[in-house]
């Protein structure tokens, strides 16, 4: 491999170990006591091989490229992650995000119906040709931006959500500062051409872990083909921009994306055997570049590494007691995905710890009581937080004595 080809290319080759959170860690708890230690569990670690540093040339057209564990968010292997660039419509990301963030808090149903504007109808570039006053569901309008990049779905969805496309991209940017993206910023929420509208391989990454924490998305990014007004006299195929979910096995998306700015962009995922790498290359030359070094880029993932899931997040973790409540134990369940990437043909030994703060009553829904670790040997690889799913109310006078009572007459021999 050229040394040009080498520089800028770094491959992560030792075990990392991080939490997916699903909230974020206290940075103290006061009179945090270490409960219990849990079973060690055996897994395959990154190599720290010289041979495994430099991979054979992947990205070598893209100007920037990555490759991220999705559980983990681990960095497989990374091409000038930060570098600023274009994303074209690799922005619909970001915006697929927020459509299925306000589907799951229930201010949207796929059900609900969109009203086209004269805005949103004048949209160029990628588009499925919406009619001013035309109205569609909000799951025709996913389907519109997932499969066909339709820049008008997205301001008609931007408009019927925050009121103004402006509106909108300000709460796109909100979410980026949420998600620590640090190389980005967004100008319009479909990624046609605008100064200062831009990413990075890295940030593109980010969204899209967290774009599948919405499991329904990969419904709609991994169709081929589909049709819109379908039964009408006006019906329009719409034919994926992401070839890839056709030849690739085990691909289902995310997003492509192409201007004469930003070139050919794409972030793609695949899973198999529970694996699922997030890869992502921007300023490809040709669509055919793209397609084939994402290809490549996939293949030497799933050919190097597997992933292990630790506890998921909401698996229950054990049972604590609450001083002063109204209930005598309380389950305890995981706030983020704990995993380890393995490195194939490799072995070392992970232990988890359980750090619990000193609990009193009253206590709330998904408030956090604790902290689960993980090591190797002494070394801490990375931790979620512990958190209840209910409320736990403050005991009376009464319900003390009773309970006191109670462990008296059943105290045996």
């Amino acid at each position: 491999m050229p040394l040009k080809s080498q520089l800028g290319l770094t491959i992560g080759c030792t075990l990392y170990l991080v939490a997916f959170v699903a909230q974020p860690v206290a940075a103290a708890m006061p009179q945090a006591v270490p409960l219990a230690t849990n079973v060690e569990i055996q897994v395959q670690a990154p190599s720290n091989s010289g041979e495994d540093r430099h991979p054979p040339a992947l990205a070598a057209l893209a100007k920037t490229a990555v490759i991220m564990d999705n559980v983990t968010g681990t960095v497989l292997f990374q091409k000038n992650p930060h570098q600023r660039l274009p994303l074209a419509s690799v922005t619909k990301i970001m915006t697929l995000l927020l459509i299925m963030e306000s589907i799951d808090r229930g201010q949207l149903s796929y059900q609900d119906r969109v009203k086209v504007s004269e805005h949103a109808a004048s949209m160029g570039g990628a588009q499925v040709f919406l009619a001013p006053g035309e109205t569609m569901t909000v799951a025709d309008m996913v389907k519109c931006i997932a499969i066909a990049s339709a820049n008008d779905a997205c301001v008609a969805m931007a408009e019927h959500l925050a009121g103004s496309e402006e509106q909108f991209v300000w709460k796109m940017n909100q979410r980026a500062k949420q998600l620590n993206m640090r190389d980005t910023h967004f100008i319009n929420c479909n990624g046609l051409p605008a100064e200062n509208h831009y990413s990075s391989a890295y940030d593109i990454a980010l969204m899209s872990q967290e774009l599948l924490k919405h499991p329904q998305i990969t419904q709609f990014t991994s169709k081929f083909s589909d049709y819109l007004r379908q039964n009408t006299d006006h019906p329009f195929w719409l034919v994926n921009t992401n070839k890839l979910v056709r030849y690739y096995e085990g691909l289902d998306g995310l997003k492509t994306g192409y201007t004469a700015e930003a070139r050919y962009c794409l972030a793609a995922t695949a899973q198999r055997e529970g694996f699922r790498p997030i890869v992502v290359v921007m300023g490809e030359p040709r669509a055919m570049d793209r397609n084939r070094e994402v290809t490549q880029m996939l293949n030497w993932s799933f050919a190097n590494y597997s992933a292990k899931v630790i506890y998921n997040i909401g698996q229950q973790v054990t049972t604590v007691n609450v001083r002063r409540s109204t209930h005598r134990q309380v389950k305890v369940y995981a706030g983020g995905t704990l995993g380890v990437v393995e490195k194939k043909g490799e072995s070392m030994h992970i232990r988890t710890e359980i750090v619990m703060n000193s609990l009193e009553a009253p206590l709330y829904n998904m408030q956090q009581v604790g902290v689960l670790k993980a090591y190797n040997g002494e070394r801490l690889m990375g931790q979620v937080p512990l958190v209840i799913h209910h409320q736990v109310g403050k005991a009376t006078w009464w319900n003390s004595f009773g309970e006191t009572f109670k462990d008296i007459i059943t105290f045996g021999p």
